[in-house]
C-alpha cells in the first residue's frame, strides 16, 4: 500500500516512510529510505553504501549521477541525503533482492507517466501544482498569485538563457539584484529575514510580496527584451532597472498602507500564518 503525505514531502509505503523532494522539474526520493522500506535493514546506510560501492565497482553509473540534497532528518534538521530520481530507482531497485520491489516498481512506473503526461500537456502539472497549495491551506487567491509568479519567473529565465547568461551562478547573481532593488534585500537576506532555512522564499511570501516580486521580475523581463540586452552584464544592468522600478513602487505603496510590505511572516507556525496568507 503507498500513501502520500498532506503536504507531499513523504511517501508512505508499507507503512515505511519515504522522504522525497521536487527538485529540476521531477520528484527525488531518498534512497536510503527506499533500501529500509524495501529490506528492513537494521542499518540502511551501511546496506546502501555497500551497494552503492558494488554498482560502482561494476561500472554502474547510475551512482555516479545520483545528486545529494538537503531533507528533514529526524531531530527536524535539513541534512545532505543521497537521493535518486525514478529512472535512477528503478536501476537501484534491481539491484535489491526483495519481493517488495514489484509493487513499487508498478509505483515508481506510474509516477514516470504521470510526468510524461505533465510534460506533454503543461497544465496537468499546473493543477497538481495547485492540488499541492490547497492540500498545504493556501488561499485560492494567494494561489493564483504563485502560479503567475512562476510563469513570469519562467518568461524572465527564458530571456537570459536566450540572451547567453549561465543558470546557477549567473542566474541568482542576476535574482538577487532584482531582490535587492526590489525589496532592499537579498535572497539570502530575505529568507533569513523570514526564519528560513532552505525553504523556497516564495512559498513564504504573502500577495503584496508576490506581487512586487513580479512587478521586479516582469519589468526586468521587458527592459531586457526593449534593449536586447547581451551577455551578463547587459542582463545585469536591466535587472538593477527592473529592480528598481518595483522598489520605487513599494516604497510608494507602503507610504499609503502605512506599513511595510516586507514581512517577516512565515508560513512555518501554525495557524497564525495562514490567517495572515489568507488575509492579506
Amino acid at each position: 500500500m503507498i500513501d502520500i503525505d498532506q503536504d507531499n514531502a513523504l511517501v508512505v509505503f508499507q507503512d515505511k516512510k519515504i522522504r522525497r523532494i521536487w527538485h529540476n522539474d521531477e520528484w527525488y526520493f531518498s534512497v536510503v529510505d527506499i533500501v529500509f522500506a524495501l529490506t528492513e535493514s537494521e542499518n540502511p546506510q551501511t546496506y546502501w553504501r555497500v551497494l552503492k560501492k558494488r554498482l560502482k565497482d561494476e561500472g554502474d553509473e547510475t551512482v555516479t549521477n545520483c545528486n545529494a540534497l538537503k531533507m528533514s532528518a529526524s531531530d527536524g534538521k535539513m541534512r545532505l541525503n543521497d537521493v535518486a530520481n525514478t529512472e535512477q530507482l528503478f536501476r537501484i531497485i534491481q539491484s535489491i533482492p526483495s519481493k517488495k520491489a514489484e509493487p513499487f516498481k508498478r509505483w515508481l512506473a506510474k509516477v514516470g507517466y504521470e510526468r510524461i503526461q505533465e510534460i506533454e500537456n503543461p497544465e496537468l502539472a499546473q493543477e497538481r501544482m495547485k492540488r499541492l497549495y490547497e492540500q498545504k491551506g493556501y488561499s485560492k487567491e494567494w494561489i493564483d498569485k504563485r502560479l503567475r509568479s512562476i510563469a513570469v519567473r519562467q518568461g524572465l529565465t527564458g530571456e537570459w538563457d536566450r540572451r547567453g547568461v549561465e543558470k546557477n551562478i549567473e542566474y541568482a547573481i542576476l535574482t538577487n539584484q532584482i531582490s535587492n532593488a526590489t525589496f532592499g534585500k537579498t535572497v539570502e537576506e530575505y529568507r533569513h529575514f523570514k526564519g528560513l532555512t532552505k525553504e523556497p522564499l516564495r512559498d513564504h511570501m504573502d500577495n503584496l510580496e508576490l506581487i512586487f516580486t513580479m512587478l521586479g521580475e516582469t519589468v526586468t523581463t521587458e527592459i531586457t527584451k526593449n534593449k536586447n540586452s547581451d551577455g551578463f552584464v547587459e542582463c545585469s544592468d536591466a535587472a538593477k532597472r527592473g529592480g528598481t522600478v518595483a522598489g520605487k513602487a513599494r516604497f510608494d505603496a507602503e507610504t499609503e498602507i502605512g506599513k511595510p510590505i516586507v514581512s517577516d511572516s512565515n508560513y512555518l507556525t501554525e495557524p497564525e500564518n495562514r490567517k495572515l496568507l489568507k488575509k492579506r
